[in-house]
């Protein structure tokens, strides 16, 4: 019965980044993140029915500890979007960001093959604009391809699953 109840415990705990240290191959965003990156992915709402599909084109640059991520999303229905992230590696894994459409300051670290990123989006809906939480993973596959799957969330409920597949250009 001890067992079942450590099991059911464990279950409810969330990842920690420190469960990836030991994982392969090792992630440097420094790295991945520079020059021309292809990005597919949808958007499923919380029961997990895709909503939108998009494709995103990235150009990254890196002078020192300062990045640039240019993203150009188009979806399914058309519409664009513009997203450029300005990226600070603060040593030891830790990377701090900032884009038009996020409010304040994101945060992030590296472990062995993973990278969480946590930070609030401002996301238009509906003629308003919502302010949601994001609980961003990204897992380093292998030189070419990462795969990524952020949460959004908004006042502890779950609106929604982002899933993207990025691939370095060769």
């Amino acid at each position: 019965m001890g067992a079942l109840a450590a099991v059911g415990l464990s279950g409810c705990a969330s990842p920690s980044i420190e469960d990836y240290a030991q994982d392969k191959p090792t992630l440097d965003l420094r790295s991945y993140f520079n020059g021309k990156v292809d990005a597919w992915g949808v958007f499923t709402d919380r029961q997990g029915k895709v909503v939108k599909r998009f494709t995103v084109d990235m150009a990254c640059t890196w002078q020192g500890e300062q990045g640039v991520l240019d993203e150009r999303f188009v979806y399914s229905d058309g519409t664009q979007e513009r997203r450029i992230w300005k990226l600070t590696h603060l040593g030891n894994g830790q990377y701090q960001g900032t884009a038009g459409d996020v409010v304040g300051i994101a945060s992030g670290q590296t472990r062995g093959n993973a990278f969480r990123w946590g930070y609030t989006l401002a996301l238009p809906v509906d003629g308003r604009v919502l302010h949601v939480s994001m609980d961003d993973w990204m897992y380093l596959m292998s030189d070419r391809v990462m795969l990524n799957k952020a949460r959004m969330s908004k006042w502890g409920v779950h609106l929604g699953d982002v899933t993207l597949s990025f691939t370095r250009r060769g």
